[in-house]
């Protein structure tokens, strides 16, 4: 620094000491705003590197926005077909202008080709947009309204409660679906306003380029439109809820009345029950009887049944005269449809009022030629079934034993039914016929056969007086005579002894073989009694006597 001393003077130490100073002083003023223009230029460095790495920062957040954006989305998906139908209808409107410009200036050959080619153009762009259409004003409408619910059901019955249940699971998730689209309307805006609010930073710092400004306007009005969609949303959102829980409200009370009318019914038949239970229980105390108290329980549970029926038809129809409308109607068609089933519970009815059978009888079953003896197990409402045993029947004609016969009550109509032990007789008459020669003393073999039978069937016989004597107040008997019946008749093999007498009607192959093998024995015991069978007699002459006896002897 050049110091301009106007005079010059004799220096003196002191002036020499404080041009010194001055010099110092200038020096330190030159360094210290060295070093200050050196911070600031350090500042403006760190700055320039803070704002460097702010804007990357902001673009990296840009770009996770935009990743976040692309995830699967329904929104984004229509958005974009949204934008592409806007596209296409921009593209199609300067092509018209273009055609038209063309169409009305000159036409040349170039300009005939070009026209052609926009015309091909223009095809394509339409049917882009009817592709497109569903996209156009209204993209969304399909996302902000709801699943339209239907008409609720109507509890009329306790089955409907599951029905019930059911609808209102069905609405729950319709609504939950909604939710779901609303929540991701949520998430979709949370990372649009990050990325528009990054864009508004880097505009901040001067750094946004052209593509980046078109990003950030673009960015800017898809916020505002899915910002107006999520009030749509939650306004439609609180709308459908309360809509939601107003059907549910009334499918409940629904549900409330079923299941108080249901707790009555119940409450009717527990009541039931336990009367029938003590009817049973008197029934088996006063009737000793096993028979009876079976068919009285079978009775007693048939009207139980018939009274919770009634019960519940009566409590879930609400017009009886339509049901017995209808059934008036349909009944032609049911009587022929179940014609077996009504005649078997009419066959029912005769029996168990009828008493023909009762359980524990021994019947026989005439049909079609075929012949089943056996006991009566059960007696249902459509069938009868016994268990088919040993009997006479068996030993001539069936050969088989020990099945289990279903017979349909209407047998008792059409076929024939006999009963070996109705009411209180439990016997029967059961015979045996033994031939005899004509030479035979066949007084004496009437005598022993009548003996025989009297002797091995005495039991029977008490029982059965007894048993008829105790009918006589019920049926018109005219004979009751139980002894054995003996009687004899001119066969051509010779005189037939048949003996008839009175034996159990469980039981009458036993008593049967018993009376045979006796009556048997007595007449090969006797000399003047011979048991016939059918033989023939040769008469041959003297001179083929001893030719025949040879062949006879050879054979």
């Amino acid at each position: 620094m050049c110091v301009t001393v106007p005079h010059v003077m004799a220096l003196t130490p002191s002036d020499v000491n404080a041009g010194t100073d001055t010099n110092t002083t200038v020096l330190k003023l030159q360094a210290q705003m060295e070093q200050k223009h050196q911070q600031e230029l350090q500042e403006q460095r760190r700055n320039a590197q803070k704002k460097s790495a702010l804007i990357r920062e902001l673009r990296n957040n840009i770009a996770l926005s935009n990743k976040e954006l692309e995830r699967d989305s329904i929104w984004t998906k229509k958005y974009s077909s949204y934008l592409t139908y806007i596209e296409v209808k921009k593209d199609l409107v300067h092509l018209q202008e273009k055609i038209d410009k063309l169409t009305k200036s000159g036409e040349s050959i170039e300009d005939s080709d070009t026209i052609d080619s926009l015309l091909a153009k223009k095809k394509l762009l339409t049917d882009q947009i009817e592709l497109l259409k569903g996209h156009g004003k209204t993209p969304f409408a399909s996302l902000l309204k709801p699943e339209e619910i239907d008409e609720y059901p109507k509890i009329e019955n306790p089955i409907e409660i599951f029905t019930g249940l059911s609808f209102i699971k069905r609405m729950h998730e319709m609504y939950a679906s909604y939710v779901n689209r609303e929540d991701e309307m949520r998430t979709l805006i949370i990372h649009l306003r990050n990325k528009v609010k990054n864009y508004e930073k880097l505009s901040q710092l001067g750094a946004l380029e052209s593509e980046e400004q078109q990003a950030y306007r673009a960015a800017t009005k898809q916020l505002k439109k899915f910002e107006r969609m999520l009030e749509t949303l939650e306004l439609t959102d609180e709308l459908y809820k309360k809509r939601i829980e107003a059907i549910e409200i009334e499918i409940n009370k629904d549900i409330e009345t079923q299941l108080v009318e249901l707790a009555n019914i119940v409450i009717v038949i527990v009541v039931l029950l336990i009367v029938f239970f003590l009817t049973k229980l008197v029934a088996r105390k006063y009737l000793v009887d096993n028979e009876r108290f079976y068919m009285i329980n079978k009775v007693i549970n048939f009207i139980n049944f018939l009274l919770i029926f009634f019960v519940l038809l009566f409590a879930y129809i609400d017009n009886a005269g339509y049901i017995v409308t209808v059934l008036g109607f349909a009944s032609a068609g049911i009587a022929i449809a179940m014609k077996d089933w009504f005649m078997s519970i009419l066959g029912w009815l005769v029996i168990v009022l009828g008493g023909s059978i009762h359980t524990g009888d021994r019947v026989r079953v005439d049909k079609d030629g075929m012949l089943y003896v056996g006991d009566v197990l059960d007696i249902s409402l459509l069938r009868i079934t016994i268990l088919e045993d040993i009997t006479l029947t068996t030993y001539k004609h069936n050969r088989r034993a020990g099945r289990i016969i279903f017979i349909p009550n209407n047998y008792v109509f059409t076929s024939m039914i006999a009963n070996y032990s109705h009411a209180s007789l439990k016997t029967v008459w059961d015979g045996i016929d033994i031939t005899i020669t004509f030479d035979s003393n066949h007084k004496k073999a009437l005598h022993i056969a009548k003996e025989i039978t009297r002797k091995y069937s005495k039991g029977y016989t008490d029982i059965t007086r007894k048993q008829l004597n105790k009918l006589r107040n019920q049926y018109n008997l005219k004979n009751t005579n139980v002894e054995p019946r003996i009687f004899s008749f001119v066969e051509p093999n010779g005189i037939q002894i048949s003996a008839w007498y009175l034996t159990n009607a469980y039981a009458t192959l036993t008593l049967r073989s018993t009376i045979s093998t006796e009556i048997l024995d007595a007449f090969l015991a006797e000399s003047d009694i011979e048991i016939a069978y059918p033989t023939q007699k040769l008469y041959l002459s003297n001179k083929d006597k001893d030719l025949n006896m040879q062949e006879v002897e050879a054979l």
